[in-house]
C-alpha cells in the first residue's frame, strides 16, 4: 500500500506548482484505512459519526460496543433485538436509531453485503445499492468505499473538506460545486482517494 500512496503523491505534485508546495508540506500520505470491516459494521459507525466530533462519536460507538461484552461489535440480530430506548441511552438520535435497524435488517436482507461481496463489486454499483437504505447518503458510502475496501479511486465532492481544501489550495473565492468538484478531480485519476487526503489537510491561509 504503501507505493501506491508514493505514486499517487509524485502523481498529484506533478500537477501543478500548488499541488507539488502542498505535497512538499504535508509529506507522505498517511491515510489510515480499516480494512476487512464488514460494510454493516462501518455503516453503523458511520451513522454513529455523522454531523458530530470524533470524541462524541467514540463515546457512542464505545456505549453501543460495551453493551455486547466480548464482542468487537454488535451483530445485525443483536442490534434488532436491543430496546429502542436501549440505544437512544448509548446517545444515538431516534432517527439514527431507526436508520441503524435498517441496516441492519438490510444486512440480513442481504441488502448490505458482506465484506468479501462489496470487495468484487462496482463503486457506483455498491454506492447505487445502499442509497436505497434509509439515512444512507452517497458521502457515507464513499467513506466506506475509501476507509473499509480501500478504494483508491473515490472523490467525496460532497464533502465540504474537500471542496475547502481545494478552495484554500487555489485560492479561490468561492469553493467550486459538486459538479466542478467532480470534473476537477477528473484529473486527479487514479488517484482521487489520495487527493482528498491531501485536500482535507490544507491549511487556512
Amino acid at each position: 500500500m504503501g507505493e501506491r500512496y508514493r505514486a499517487a503523491r509524485e502523481f498529484l505534485a506533478a500537477l501543478d506548482p500548488d499541488w507539488q508546495q502542498h505535497i512538499a508540506a504535508v509529506g507522505p500520505c498517511l491515510h489510515q484505512p480499516h480494512p476487512a470491516r464488514e460494510p454493516y459494521e462501518a455503516l453503523v459507525r458511520a451513522i454513529a459519526y455523522q454531523q458530530l466530533h470524533a470524541k462524541a462519536g467514540d463515546a457512542i460507538v464505545g456505549r453501543l460496543v460495551a453493551m455486547f461484552p466480548g464482542q468487537s461489535f454488535p451483530s445485525p440480530e443483536q442490534i434488532l433485538a436491543t430496546d429502542f430506548e436501549q440505544m437512544r441511552r448509548c446517545g444515538f438520535s431516534a432517527s439514527k436509531v431507526t436508520t441503524i435497524q435498517g441496516i441492519a435488517q438490510a444486512r440480513l436482507d442481504g441488502v448490505v453485503p458482506d465484506y468479501t461481496t462489496a470487495l468484487s463489486m462496482d463503486d457506483e454499483a455498491l454506492i447505487e445499492r445502499l442509497v436505497s437504505l434509509r439515512g444512507i447518503g452517497r458521502w457515507t458510502v464513499e467513506m466506506l468505499l475509501i476507509y473499509s475496501l480501500e478504494r483508491m479511486d473515490i472523490l467525496p465532492a460532497d464533502d465540504f473538506g474537500v471542496r475547502e481544501g481545494y478552495r484554500r489550495l487555489k485560492n479561490l473565492e468561492k469553493q467550486p460545486t459538486r459538479k466542478q468538484m467532480i470534473a476537477i478531480g477528473n484529473a486527479w485519476k487514479p488517484y482521487r482517494t489520495v487527493a482528498a487526503w491531501y485536500l482535507w489537510r490544507v491549511p487556512a491561509r
